[in-house]
């Protein structure tokens, strides 16, 4: 895969700086939210005309770049 960071972008005058694929206000978070909710690469694809496969798996790749970093995210346990 090719470096992500020719295809994910932050730009405080774009989508408030959020995350987007290059040359879209598509942010990192909906493509996110979109496979998390069941939708396939394809449906995403369909729906949003100016992504790419390759801009699909920069998000994915940012994201887990994100989550590599030493930082303790607070996540709801569930008691058994």
């Amino acid at each position: 895969m090719h470096d992500y960071r020719e295809m994910v972008v932050s730009d405080p005058g774009v989508m408030m700086g959020k995350p987007v694929i290059a040359g879209t206000r598509i942010t990192v978070e909906l493509i996110l939210e979109k496979l998390a909710a069941g939708e396939t690469v394809e449906q995403v694809l369909d729906a949003h005309p100016r992504l790419s496969e390759h801009a699909i798996r920069a998000a994915l790749a940012f994201a887990a770049d994100a989550l590599r970093a030493d930082v303790v995210y607070p996540v709801e346990t569930i008691s058994r």
